[in-house]
């Protein structure tokens, strides 16, 4: 028997909630499973993601395969580089300063997204203000030479 962690859709239509669950890999996406070993919420921004670790190093020791998605998620949370350093021997001390380094290192990059994107918006947002702010110019000159051209005939554009 092949054990996979796989996500096993809840929740109701256009609300999906997953949980991840270790099952067969012959039963059916929503069907009997083996031990549910967490959650995930995509929905939620961000998305939310709540896993047993315990669990899941247990299944990944016995052999489960996560599926592509699954992996994806086991690589956000960290557990697949806290499995990789336990693997290499390491002890408590130095797998939990590793793991303190690597949320850092997660924070300030998605500090750096962020500011990247506000530096769009904004930039986006002046752009957009200048461009409007040319048209009500050019409205405003139209305006302008249309009243002096009907006062004064003789005023030709």
């Amino acid at each position: 028997m092949s054990v996979k962690l796989r996500l096993r859709r809840m929740g109701k239509k256009k609300q999906p909630v997953y949980k991840v669950v270790a099952a067969d890999s012959r039963s059916p996406r929503d069907g009997k499973f083996l031990e549910a070993v967490g959650v995930y919420n995509p929905l939620t921004k961000p998305h939310t993601v709540d896993l047993k670790e315990e669990r899941v190093f247990y299944w990944l020791d016995k052999g489960a395969q996560p599926t592509d998605t699954v992996k994806s998620l086991l690589k956000q949370k960290g557990i697949t580089l806290k499995r990789e350093l336990m693997r290499k021997g390491l002890n408590e001390e130095q797998i939990n300063s590793e793991m303190e380094n690597w949320q850092k290192l997660r924070e300030a990059k998605t500090a750096a997204k962020t500011s990247k994107k506000k530096l769009k918006k904004s930039a986006a947002s002046e752009q957009k203000s200048e461009e409007v702010s040319k048209e009500s110019n050019e409205q405003g000159t139209a305006e302008v030479k249309g009243a002096a051209s009907e006062e004064n005939p003789a005023v030709k554009e």
